[in-house]
């Protein structure tokens, strides 16, 4: 089922998702819906908090000719699309500064500076706790989804010039997500 995804103005997106006890058929269905959600949106990454809920859990479907040719190899085993739960980043490496878009400010995007290299320790839809490495967009997806689940928001690593270019559209979104 596709899942609205909230925008920002939306209180639920400033909430820090709570851990997955266990792994169940609820939610796997949840991560089948955002799943689904995502490509409908046409993004490559989505957090539950995005879709209204709170629970540990993103998923993150990057394209390999998306991906760096030199991140291509590396990333291939990291199979696609990658579920997440309770995932928490165990290591950062380098640094990468690129366009970064969310679902959840339509039509923003700025360049930001993120790890170009992290690990990361999470549970897979099997229930099994799992670690991966990853490399350029798919490390930027990672610590985007789970800045998400931080309650930490793409505005918030914006520059205070970046943020003053977008004032206008992140004031209507707020409008918006007020009036509903």
């Amino acid at each position: 089922m596709i899942l609205p995804v909230v925008t920002f103005g939306h209180d639920i997106l400033r909430q820090k998702a709570k851990p997955v006890a266990e792994v169940t058929d609820a939610v796997r269905q949840l991560v089948r819906d955002m799943l689904e959600s995502m490509y409908a949106a046409k993004g490559v990454g989505l957090a539950a908090e995005q879709v209204g809920r709170t629970e540990s859990v993103c998923v993150i479907d990057v394209p390999r000719d998306a991906e760096k040719e030199d991140c291509r190899e590396g990333n291939a085993a990291i199979a696609m699309p990658l579920v997440l739960i309770n995932p928490e980043i165990t290591a950062f490496e380098g640094r990468q500064r690129n366009e970064e878009g969310c679902l959840s400010f339509p039509e923003i995007g700025a360049p930001i500076t993120r790890a170009d290299k992290v690990t990361v320790d999470y549970t897979d839809r099997e229930g099994v706790r799992r670690t991966a490495t990853a490399r350029g967009l798919l490390s930027r997806a990672i610590q985007h989804e789970v800045d998400h689940l931080n309650g930490v928001l793409l505005v918030d690593k914006m520059s205070p010039i970046q943020k003053m270019s977008v004032a206008g559209q992140l004031k209507r979104l707020q409008k918006n997500a007020r009036a509903e």
